[in-house]
């Protein structure tokens, strides 16, 4: 995944970061988009494939990166797991404060219960996500990030403007997989926080 302008996935975080709290988080789908490490102290990542796998076993040169860009001289901690997320982890339920679904299918189905209830889900409406969040009975929308030339801001009045589709219908998970992309809305967004509220 590749910033469309400079740092902006470091400028998305950091304003996610003002609105939620999480100190470990975790990344299904990452590839090797390492800037959550650039402002959460702790991060999972998880990804299929090999070119990630061996990205993350340099653990001294992911090091670097994320030093070099946030100056700081300790380094947060990161893991990766060469998986499918839809499988089992081996990780504990419960056990992160914010889950990033960004371009990478229905990781709020496969994931959520290693969300803590309280925790968020950052997704953006790719592949269809961010609609089966918005029908999950375990979230509540809690905001809407708008973007703007790299730049990014999380509404959180008027939500219910938000997540309106276009065409009048009843969203259903069997339509969501059976298109596999995401719903057009009358008032888009970027992406869109929500809280797991059970």
């Amino acid at each position: 995944m590749q910033d469309q302008h400079e740092g902006d996935r470091w400028r998305l975080f950091r304003v996610v970061a003002a609105h939620v709290e999480a100190r470990q988080v975790l990344y299904p789908g990452s590839y090797v988009d390492i800037s959550p490490s650039f402002v959460f102290p702790s991060v999972t990542y998880v990804d299929v494939d090999r070119r990630a796998e061996a990205f993350f076993e340099d653990a001294a040169g992911v090091n670097e990166i994320i030093q070099a860009h946030t100056g700081s001289p300790t380094t947060p901690e990161f893991a990766f797991h060469r998986a499918d997320y839809a499988t089992d982890l081996g990780i504990a339920d419960a056990s992160f404060g914010l889950l990033i679904s960004l371009y990478a299918g229905f990781v709020s189905e496969a994931c959520t219960t290693k969300l803590r209830v309280g925790g968020a889900l950052l997704v953006n409406p790719s592949h269809g996500d961010a609609a089966m969040a918005s029908i999950d009975p375990r979230y509540q929308l809690i905001g809407a990030v708008v973007a703007r030339s790299g730049d990014y801001r999380v509404r959180t009045t008027d939500l219910d403007s938000y997540l309106v589709p276009k065409k009048p219908s009843t969203v259903t998970k069997k339509q969501l997989h059976e298109s596999g992309r995401g719903i057009a809305y009358t008032k888009p967004a970027f992406a869109y926080l929500f809280r797991r509220v059970n």
